[in-house]
C-alpha cells in the first residue's frame, strides 16, 4: 500500500462480495496482502459449522490465494495463533464469534501476534472484532459474550453492511418501505454512549491500516460524535480520529 508503514498490517472487508468485479478485488487484494505466508490461520468462529466455512472460504480465494487452516484443526488454538504467519477471521454473527473468542482465550493472543506483525483479515464480523469492542455490530445477540472487547488493533469502530438512508425490499413484485430505523439512527445511538469514531464501511469496501493511517477501497462513511457524518471514497486516507489526509 502505497505511502503506509509496515508496523501493523490489518485488511478490513464489509462483505457483500457478490460481483465479479467484487470478488477480484477481494482475491487481489487478500492474496498481496498475504503475500509471504506460507498458511494462514482461518477463525470460523462466527458460524457453527467450522470445517464447512473453512472449506468455502479457502475455495472462495480460488487456487492462487493464499492457503487456510482451520483453527479448529490445532490441537492447541492460542499455540497456533502465536505461531500464525497470517490471520484471518471470517464474517457472521458477531455475537457467537467474540463469545467464541473470548471462551477460547483468544482475544490477547490474536491482539498480541497482529501488532507484533502478522498480518490480518477481517470480513464482516471479523471487522467487528477488529475494533475496540464489538458493540456497532448489525447482528442478532444469538448468544451473550462474557464482554464485548474485542482485540482493538484499529482504534475506531466498524459498522460492516453500512448502507444509507431506509431500507426498500420487494415482496413480490412490489417494491415497499420498510420503515426501520436507519444505520445512521443506530450509531447515533451508539455516540450517546460512547466517543469512538464509528467507520460505515459500503458493502464491497476494504480498509487497509498500517497502525496509523488507512486506506479505503470503495466506499465509506465516517461518524464522529456531535458533527454531521461525511463520505470517503476510493482512495481516501485518513488518520485514528477518521480524520481525512492529504
Amino acid at each position: 500500500m502505497s505511502g503506509l508503514g509496515h508496523s501493523t498490517r490489518v485488511l478490513l472487508g464489509s462483505g457483500g462480495i457478490s460481483t465479479e468485479e467484487r470478488k477480484a478485488t477481494y482475491r487481489e487484494l487478500v492474496t498481496e496482502h498475504f503475500s509471504g505466508c506460507p498458511s494462514i490461520v482461518f477463525v470460523p468462529f462466527a458460524s457453527d459449522e467450522h470445517d464447512q466455512y473453512t472449506s468455502r472460504m479457502q475455495d472462495f480465494l480460488g487456487p492462487s490465494g493464499p492457503r487456510l487452516v482451520g483453527i479448529q484443526d490445532f490441537p492447541d488454538a492460542v499455540s497456533a495463533i502465536r505461531e500464525a504467519d497470517g490471520i484471518y477471521v471470517g464474517g457472521g454473527n458477531s455475537f457467537l464469534l467474540t463469545k467464541e473468542l473470548h471462551d477460547n482465550g483468544l482475544v490477547a493472543p490474536i491482539r498480541d501476534r497482529v501488532l507484533s506483525g502478522a498480518p490480518y483479515l477481517g470480513v464482516s464480523a471479523g471487522s467487528n472484532v477488529a475494533c475496540p469492542t464489538m458493540m456497532t455490530t448489525n447482528d442478532m445477540p444469538i448468544v451473550l459474550p462474557p464482554s464485548f472487547e474485542s482485540f482493538g488493533i484499529v482504534p475506531f469502530q466498524i459498522n460492516p453492511h453500512y448502507h444509507p438512508g431506509k431500507v426498500l425490499f420487494m415482496d413480490g413484485d412490489e417494491v415497499r418501505n420498510h420503515y426501520g430505523e436507519s444505520r445512521a439512527q443506530r450509531i447515533a445511538e451508539f455516540h450517546r454512549h460512547q466517543d469512538t469514531p464509528v467507520l460505515g464501511m459500503w458493502e464491497g469496501s476494504f480498509v487497509q491500516w498500517d497502525g496509523s493511517r488507512g486506506r479505503l477501497t470503495g466506499r465509506a462513511t465516517a461518524f464522529l460524535p456531535g458533527a454531521e457524518p461525511y463520505d470517503f471514497h476510493d482512495g481516501s486516507e485518513f488518520d485514528s480520529e477518521l480524520r481525512l489526509r492529504d
